[in-house]
C-alpha cells in the first residue's frame, strides 16, 4: 500500500509550550487510522496541522505525493483532505439534500452562481444523494436540518463532507456528546466507510477505536508513543501506564 498522508517531524508551539514535538505519520490509501491520547496530548492541534488550519512551525506534510505544508485549509480540501465536523456548517432553514449540496457545491473549483436554483447542478446534487445514502439519511433527505436530532445532525455534517467526495477524511471526536445507541449507528456507518475513504479517527470511545481502527497512533506529551495494530496497542504495557490504565478496552 502506498501512503495518502505522511507527515515529517512536524511541530507547534504556543510560546514556551510545546505542544506537538516532531510527530511523523505515514497513513496508507484506504486505511482507518486512529488517533488516542490523553486529554492535552495535543490532538486537536495535531488535527489543526492537518487540515491546513494551523500552520506548524517546523516539518512537512505530504498529500497524494504532494508536499502541502504551505497550504492552508481550504487549498488542502480542494484536494481531497478534508476535515469533518469543523470545515462545514449546518444551515437551519435548509433540508438534509439542500445542505449536502451546498456543500458539494462549495468543493468545485469555481463559485457556483448565487442565483442559479441550488438544486439545477446536476453533478452537486448527485455527489449530495450519494453522501446521504452512505450516510445513513436517505429517507431524511427532505427533512429540514432544524428537526434532527443530535445524532443525526452529526450523520449530516458527515454527509456534507461525503458530498465533497474526499479522498481523506479527518474525523475529529464524531460520537463526542452522543448516547450509546447513537455511537453504535456511528460504528456502523464508518464500519461501511472504510476502504471507500482513507480516515483518520481521533476519538475517546475506546470500545469504538478498537472495533473500526486498522492502526493506532498513542499521542503523548505532543509525541508519537507507539503506532501498532489495534492488538500492539492493548498489549503494550507503556501505554497502558501512560494512557490506558487498568481500563479493559476493545476486548
Amino acid at each position: 500500500m502506498s501512503s495518502l498522508l505522511k507527515t515529517t517531524a512536524i511541530t507547534k508551539h504556543y510560546g514556551a509550550l510545546l505542544v506537538t514535538d516532531q510527530v511523523s505519520l505515514d497513513i496508507q490509501h484506504g486505511e482507518l487510522h486512529a488517533i488516542i491520547g490523553p486529554n492535552g496530548a495535543g490532538k486537536t492541534t495535531l488535527i489543526n496541522q492537518l487540515s491546513g488550519e494551523l500552520k506548524s512551525d517546523s516539518g512537512q506534510v505530504f498529500f497524494d505525493g504532494q508536499d502541502v505544508t504551505s497550504l492552508g485549509i481550504h487549498s488542502r480540501a480542494r484536494q481531497g483532505l478534508l476535515r469533518s465536523y469543523q470545515i462545514t456548517s449546518v444551515f437551519d432553514d435548509f433540508t438534509v439534500r439542500e445542505n449536502a449540496t451546498l456543500a458539494a457545491l462549495g468543493a468545485k473549483k469555481h463559485a457556483f452562481v448565487f442565483w442559479k436554483t441550488l438544486l439545477d447542478d446536476a453533478d452537486a446534487t448527485l455527489a449530495a444523494d450519494e453522501a446521504i445514502l452512505a450516510a445513513g439519511l436517505k429517507k431524511r433527505a427532505h427533512v429540514k436540518a432544524s428537526e434532527l436530532g443530535y445524532g443525526e445532525r452529526r450523520q449530516l455534517e458527515l454527509a456534507m463532507a461525503l458530498a465533497a467526495r474526499p479522498k481523506f477524511l479527518l474525523l475529529d471526536e464524531p460520537m463526542a456528546g452522543m448516547s450509546v445507541q447513537e455511537s453504535a449507528a456511528v460504528v456502523e456507518l464508518l464500519q461501511s466507510l472504510k476502504r471507500k475513504y482513507t480516515i483518520l479517527l481521533v476519538e475517546h470511545d475506546m470500545n469504538a477505536v478498537f472495533a473500526l481502527a486498522d492502526r493506532i497512533s498513542v499521542l503523548v506529551y505532543g509525541r508519537i508513543l507507539m503506532t501498532g495494530s489495534p492488538e500492539e496497542i492493548r498489549g503494550n504495557e507503556e501505554v497502558r501506564s501512560v494512557y490506558l490504565g487498568d481500563e479493559e478496552i476493545g476486548a
